[in-house]
């Protein structure tokens, strides 16, 4: 059934960009409220109960299984989990990171802030040997921010992306690469072997995988969270689509440990398949709001020729379908779920109408 448009065309052409994507048509309302103008008025229809974007919460929902963490040293700072044959993971249980030890050094994989003035002191706990090598996962600081702090002058590798960032960014915490490339780089350090390549935007332009062949290790950060709710908007991903592909990418691959950047634990195969359920499980139920929902609903008289006001309405509805949607399966396993839910069926409805 087609929707009526009671406004000008310029309105109208603006709100068939939002609304493109067909529309149940629609003229109910509930109950106004009698707040003043830009105020918070009455809750929508079917409301989750779940707390969403810029409303306080008194008390987030417990995590699952967080008994079972393995805890970290407050006097350290960090926890050091072996790999398999001179690799090494470092953790906060918030952020993760590596290191490789061969014959004459160690190669570095990020060195997040969080931690970094730690980072040689976990090294020395395996070896004395000098670190030679950091390679950056992508620009962000928040998980290459204490490149400074491992001193001496290691060869920064990066993806060429990567470095046009940091030129940008001009940060002397993350220095400048030394060496960059396009496609793959293959790193052969004594006996050790790691094999960098870039598969297009997904979180960041220059976001690499990091593939350790005789550990069957594979670090790839900010896309897969084993466990856990997937950070704010996909973790900010600058490109959901590809973002999407990567995921699944990451699961044809045949590593048997997945150092993911983030969050208490490393990460299997049965991981990357619950994130993805869930992410195409949000985008289904995104899919299907968009078309089912009508616009003006619940909207006073005046605003409806407001087209941002119709557009903010129709979204904000979409959004609250999509929470309700999921969240009977999905709350229940994956930690921190309430914390960026709204984010997630957010970004995913804005990338099914303009991506």
């Amino acid at each position: 059934m087609a929707w009526q448009v009671p406004m000008n065309s310029s309105i109208s052409s603006v709100l068939a960009i939002v609304l493109g994507l067909g529309l149940a048509s629609g003229n109910s309302a509930w109950a106004q409220s009698a707040a003043a103008p830009g105020e918070a008025g009455a809750a929508y229809q079917d409301m989750p109960a779940i707390a969403p974007i810029g409303v306080r919460v008194d008390r987030y929902l417990p995590l699952p299984n967080s008994a079972a963490v393995p805890p970290v040293d407050p006097a350290k700072g960090y926890r050091l989990q072996q790999l398999g044959h001179g690799l090494y993971m470092v953790t906060d249980n918030g952020y993760q990171s590596m290191f490789l030890v061969y014959d004459k050094g160690v190669v570095v994989m990020d060195a997040p802030p969080s931690y970094s003035a730690h980072l040689k002191q976990a090294i020395t706990e395996v070896t004395d040997r000098p670190i030679t090598h950091l390679i950056y996962s992508h620009a962000h600081i928040d998980h290459i921010g204490g490149a400074a702090d491992i001193g001496g002058h290691p060869i920064i590798i990066a993806q060429e992306e990567t470095k046009r960032l940091l030129v940008r960014a001009n940060d002397p915490k993350r220095p400048v690469p030394t060496i960059t490339f396009k496609d793959r780089y293959m790193l052969k350090v004594g006996g050790q072997v790691l094999e960098l390549s870039y598969h297009g935007v997904a979180h960041e332009p220059g976001n690499i995988f990091i593939w350790a062949p005789a550990q069957k290790v594979l670090m790839v950060v900010d896309l897969v969270f084993p466990g856990w709710m997937a950070w704010s908007g996909f973790a900010d991903a600058q490109d959901i689509p590809g973002y999407f592909e990567q995921v699944a990418e990451i699961d044809k691959l045949p590593f048997k440990t997945l150092v993911g950047g983030h969050v208490d634990r490393v990460g299997t195969h049965a991981d990357v398949r619950e994130q993805l359920e869930f992410m195409n499980d949000v985008k289904s139920a995104t899919r299907t709001a968009l078309a089912a929902t009508a616009p003006f609903v619940g909207m006073a008289a005046a605003d409806k020729t407001n087209a941002w006001a119709v557009a903010d309405n129709y979204i904000d509805r979409v959004v609250v379908s999509c929470v309700n949607a999921v969240t009977p399966k999905w709350q229940p396993r994956l930690a921190a779920y309430d914390v960026f839910i709204w984010s997630q069926c957010f970004a995913m409805q804005q990338s099914l109408r303009i991506d």
